[in-house]
């Protein structure tokens, strides 16, 4: 049996007396595209603060290519090779974009990549064209938009080379123009691109989002919680039609 890239076994957490994530369990394959929903407050970026160690849970486990990381510092997460780009951006305001993520390229993971021998600005710069911001590298991160922020988290995020990419909400906030265009994005980038070593092999994805229209044409299979609890785990077109799911979002959003 092929060991699971990402494996999540009765996981809890609460905060006081609220239980944020309770006794979820799933996993995940190298090539897949998780998509992750459910109503608000379900506890999906619960869960991914979990797997990025940001959290700690309760008790259960997440082992990431076979090994235990709950538990883990954040750093080890990124250098195990796990980014995660969050909903609430927080860019050095005050820095260029491309100062930005050369932080990021700085991690030990980027930096020991053995095809990697640019200079670390140019690392950065690929990093931004990738994202399609490359032509504001020297403007300061405080005059972007809410696109060209979401924009650069993916940056920051892809320059630590990551195996697994964690994104939360990546079409928050944007245009449908926008929310095409990063769409398109992630999908490049899965498929490899030209990133890096991301040429060859794009990193496995999970995905928080609202916005399902979008999120069902890019994803291979879609986990939901409710009251974080896993309540359904299927393709696409299995979760549309889920009594359970369409239940939990009746009064919230329409499917």
């Amino acid at each position: 049996m092929t060991q699971p890239f990402l494996e999540i076994e009765s996981v809890h957490k609460d905060f006081g007396g609220l239980r944020a994530v309770s006794d979820v369990s799933f996993s995940m394959g190298r090539e897949e595209v998780l998509g992750l929903i459910g109503p608000n407050g379900a506890g999906k970026t619960t869960l991914l603060r979990l797997i990025t160690s940001i959290l700690k849970p309760d008790y259960g486990s997440i082992r990431f290519k076979g090994k235990e990381i709950a538990g883990l510092k954040t750093w080890e997460i990124v250098n195990r090779g796990i980014a995660c780009t969050f909903q609430n951006m927080r860019p050095f305001r005050r820095l260029p974009i491309i100062a930005n993520v050369m932080v990021s390229c700085l991690c030990p993971r980027a930096m020991k990549s053995g095809e990697w021998v640019k200079r670390i600005e140019a690392k950065a710069m690929d990093a931004l064209e990738f994202a399609g911001i490359s032509d504001m590298a020297l403007e300061k991160a405080s005059t972007l938009s809410q696109g060209d922020l979401k924009r650069l988290e993916v940056a920051r995020a892809i320059a630590t080379e990551p195996e697994l990419l964690l994104l939360d909400e990546p079409f928050g906030g944007l245009s449908p123009a926008e929310t095409e265009l990063m769409a398109k994005s992630i999908q490049r980038l899965h498929k490899g691109g030209r990133f890096g070593r991301l040429h060859s092999e794009g990193p496995a994805m999970i995905i928080v989002e609202h916005k399902l229209q979008q999120l069902m044409k890019i994803v291979d299979r879609i986990i939901v919680l409710n009251f974080g609890t896993l309540i359904a785990d299927g393709k696409p077109e299995e979760i549309v039609t889920d009594k359970q799911v369409i239940e939990a979002y009746l009064g919230e959003r329409e499917m």
